[in-house]
């Protein structure tokens, strides 16, 4: 089985101040999947996203 690497994704909201944390998985196009589309007030651009490595 091959180990993946994990991440702790925490995504703010700039338009309502929702705030979600989700894990998520590096692709090999080193981007990290999350499934997170848009947010509850259907904004789907506007965020501050911030990544942590869990171990």
């Amino acid at each position: 089985m091959k180990n993946k690497e994990r991440y702790k994704v925490t995504v703010y909201c700039n338009q309502c101040g929702e705030r979600y944390i989700l894990r998520g998985n590096r692709l090999k196009t080193g981007e990290i999947e999350t499934g997170f589309k848009q947010c509850i007030c259907n904004n789907e651009s506007k965020f501050h996203i911030f990544t942590e490595r869990l171990g």
